[in-house]
């Protein structure tokens, strides 16, 4: 029995990962399910695309500008040693468009709106408002999850597009400024190697990323333990999970989209 305790541990967290994955898929199936069906709470979308969408572009912005710059400097390091200087456009562009973008601006969300979604919903959970919407006859499902998912799905493509182009024109005011390109040369090679798919595919990735966080965050709240030590708890799940959920999701997409 002693020789079997490592492997019924294991068997056990394997068992308690599955029956999460179960729940969670259970969750997002029954949040969908609500697409179609009346009634809709259209002021609980805006309020939620407003708080998801407008408040985030500051740091989504800021993330991009710093992340395209350094960039910049850092290719136009390597790229010297082999005399490949003039690839700086393209790589910055194809980078933050194809990943950096849409990775960044989905760990920024993820910090800032999973986390809040967890801890306001886990408040309600503990102070039996959510109860009380049952008593209402109100689904708190449609009414609290479906809201935020929705509008964090259609405002992240939009947060990726203003963040891949913030980060784009931070690598060019760094290698117009610092690295002496001619300005004129380094936004036609930027526009010359970018092609179509690249930037759609950052903006799907993007939408999965903003349904993956909002997700994360309403499963996590409205299944947070009693009192604050529980919603705390909820609160930092939420985020760890959707952070690592998000960089998996990221590589899946890519081999699905540049594999060939």
């Amino acid at each position: 029995m002693t020789l079997l305790a490592p492997l019924a541990a294991v068997g056990r967290s394997v068992l308690a990962l599955l029956q999460q994955v179960g729940q969670v898929s259970l969750f997002a199936a029954n949040t969908l399910s609500h697409l179609a069906r009346p009634p809709f709470y259209p002021r609980e979308f805006l309020a939620a695309l407003f708080q998801i969408g407008w408040l985030s572009l500051p740091v989504v912005g800021l993330t991009a500008f710093f992340t395209g710059g350094a960039l910049a400097l850092q290719i136009y390091a390597g790229g010297a040693r082999f005399n490949a200087e003039a690839v700086v456009p393209s790589i910055v562009a194809i980078g933050m468009v194809r990943e950096l973008g849409p990775v960044l601006g989905g760990l920024m969300v993820a910090a800032r709106v999973a986390s809040s979604i967890a801890a306001e919903l886990g408040t309600m959970k503990v102070t039996e408002q959510i109860d009380a919407l049952v008593t209402l006859s109100t689904d708190p499902m449609k009414f609290l999850t479906l809201p935020r998912v929705l509008a964090a799905t259609l405002a992240m493509p939009v947060l990726v597009a203003v963040g891949d182009t913030i980060g784009i024109m931070g690598g060019y005011l760094v290698a117009v400024a610092r690295l002496e390109f001619n300005a004129a040369t380094y936004l036609a090679n930027t526009v010359d190697f970018l092609q179509l798919w690249d930037i759609l595919s950052g903006l799907v990735k993007g939408a999965v990323f903003g349904f993956i966080v909002a997700l994360m965050g309403c499963y996590y709240g409205m299944t947070s333990g009693r009192g604050a030590q529980g919603v705390g708890q909820a609160t930092k799940t939420a985020v760890v999970v959707a952070s690592v959920l998000i960089l998996a999701a990221n590589y899946l997409l890519t081999e699905v989209f540049f594999s060939a």
